[in-house]
C-alpha cells in the first residue's frame, strides 16, 4: 500500500523536482492522454515538449561528454582500496552478463522460435547479419531500426503486423535491458556491501523489469534507467553505478545486440499468431534463395512509401489490406 501511495506525487512540479521516477512516470501518463483528448489543438503544446526535450537531451550529452573523468576517478578510487580483485569482479558481472544473454537468446528465444513457428534462430541471426555488425558499431538498437522494419517485412511478415510489432517492442520489449538492470543493481548491491535477501532481490527483480519498458535504444540509456530505478526503489544503491559506468559500454553492445534479437523473434511469433506471415517466403529467404535488395535502403526510403523516387507523389500508396505478405 505504502508503494502504491508513494506513486501518487504531492503536486504535478514535485513529481519532476524530488527525484521519483514512478511520480514522473504517471504524471507524463495523465498529461500524455490529456493532450491525446485534446486533439488538434494541443500541438502547440507537443512541439514545445519536444523543443524542451531536445534540449534535455543536449544538456546530458555535455553531462556524458565529461563522464569518463567521473568513470576513472570511481574506478581509481575502488581499485586503490581494493587492489585488483575490483577488476576482477567487473570481468565476472561482464562475463556473467554476456553468457545469461547468450543463454537467454539461444535457449529461451531459440526454444520459443522453433516450437511456435518452426524457424531454426541460427537461420534468423544469419539473415540479420549485417544489422548485428551495425549495432555492435553504434551499442545502439536504433540504428538498426529501419533495416529491421524492412527485412522483417522481405522476410514474409505482413506490413501491418511489422508496423506495430517492431516500433512497440523498441519501447516495450526490451528483454537485454532488462536483464542488465537485474544483473547491474545486484552488482552494484554486493559492491557496496549491502546485499539483499532473497525477499528484496525479487522485488528489485521485478521493479527493474517494469523500469526497462520504454527505456530509450540509445547509448547509455540503460545506465540511466538503472540509476533512475535504484532512485525509486533503493536510493542508498545510486552511488554505487558509477563502478560500473567504465564498463557499461561494453554492456551496451550486449543489451542491444539482445533487445534486437527479441524484437525480430516477437516481429515472427506474432506474424505467426496472427497467420500474417507467408511461412513459404520464409524458407525461401532464410535459405538464401531470395536475397534482400539492399538498393531499398537508400536514405529517401520510408516505411509504407514506395522506394521508387520517380514515382508520382500524388499517387497514393497501395492499401495495406490489399498488400500481400511478406513485401519488401
Amino acid at each position: 500500500v505504502e508503494f502504491l501511495l508513494g506513486v501518487v506525487p504531492t503536486t504535478l512540479i514535485s513529481a519532476l523536482t524530488g527525484g521519483e521516477v514512478l511520480q514522473a512516470l504517471l504524471v507524463a501518463l495523465l498529461v500524455g492522454f490529456a493532450l491525446q483528448a485534446m486533439g488538434s489543438s494541443g500541438e502547440p503544446i507537443l512541439r514545445g515538449i519536444g523543443h524542451l526535450q531536445r534540449l534535455v537531451f543536449r544538456v546530458l550529452w555535455m553531462i556524458m561528454w565529461v563522464a569518463p573523468v567521473g568513470a576513472f576517478g570511481a574506478i581509481a578510487a575502488v581499485v586503490g582500496e581494493t587492489g585488483v580483485d575490483a577488476l576482477k569482479s567487473l570481468a565476472v558481472i561482464m562475463i556473467g552478463f554476456y553468457t545469461t544473454c547468450a543463454l537467454f537468446v539461444f535457449g529461451v528465444l531459440g526454444l520459443i522460435l522453433r516450437l511456435v513457428a518452426g524457424v531454426n534462430i541460427f537461420s534468423l541471426l544469419k539473415y540479420l547479419g549485417r544489422e548485428f555488425l551495425l549495432i555492435l558499431s553504434t551499442s545502439s538498437s536504433e540504428s538498426a531500426l529501419p533495416r529491421l522494419i524492412a527485412k522483417m517485412e522481405h522476410l514474409g511478415v505482413s506490413r501491418p503486423v511489422v508496423g506495430i510489432t517492431v516500433p512497440t517492442g523498441y519501447s516495450f520489449n526490451l528483454d537485454g535491458t532488462a536483464i542488465y538492470l537485474t544483473m547491474a543493481s545486484l552488482f552494484v548491491a554486493e559492491a557496496t556491501g549491502n546485499p539483499l535477501a532473497l525477499s528484496e532481490q525479487i522485488s528489485l527483480l521485478v521493479f527493474m523489469i517494469i523500469a526497462s519498458k520504454g527505456a530509450a535504444g540509445v547509448t547509455g540509456a540503460g545506465l540511466a534507467t538503472l540509476a533512475g530505478g535504484l532512485q525509486s526503489h533503493r536510493p542508498d544503491l545510486v552511488d554505487g553505478v558509477g563502478l560500473i559506468v567504465g564498463i557499461d559500454r561494453f554492456m551496451s553492445e550486449c543489451r542491444a545486440l539482445t533487445n534486437f534479437a527479441g524484437n525480430a523473434v516477437a516481429t515472427v511469433l506474432v506474424g505467426t499468431w496472427t497467420k500474417e506471415i507467408d511461412t513459404q517466403q520464409v524458407t525461401e529467404v532464410l535459405a538464401g534463395r531470395r536475397p534482400f535488395d539492399e538498393s531499398l535502403m537508400d536514405a529517401s526510403h520510408s516505411h509504407g512509401t514506395p522506394p521508387d523516387d520517380s514515382a508520382d507523389a500524388s499517387t497514393p500508396p497501395p492499401s495495406l489490406d490489399k498488400e500481400p505478405a511478406g513485401t519488401g
